[in-house]
C-alpha cells in the first residue's frame, strides 16, 4: 500500500482555511496577517508563497482558491 505525499502547501492552505473556517482571519484578509500567527516559521512560508507568485499583500482568498501545487 502506497502512501500519498501531501505537499507543503496544501497543509499549508489547509491550514489557513481553518483559520479563516474559525473566523481568526477573513478570506479579504492579506497572506500577511498570518504571519503573526506562524511566528518563525513565517520566513520559510513566505518563500514558499513567493515562490509560487504570491504577494504578501494578496488575499487570503487567493491562497483558497489554488486546487493544484504543481512545483513545475
Amino acid at each position: 500500500m502506497a502512501q500519498q505525499v501531501i505537499h507543503p502547501m496544501v497543509k499549508l492552505q489547509r491550514h489557513v482555511r481553518s483559520l479563516v473556517d474559525s473566523k481568526i482571519v477573513k478570506p479579504t484578509d492579506s497572506i500577511s496577517k498570518i504571519a503573526l500567527l506562524y511566528g518563525s516559521e513565517w520566513s520559510y512560508w513566505k518563500k514558499e508563497l513567493l515562490d509560487f507568485g504570491f504577494a504578501t499583500q494578496d488575499p487570503i482568498c487567493d491562497l483558497l482558491e489554488v486546487e493544484n501545487w504543481d512545483d513545475d
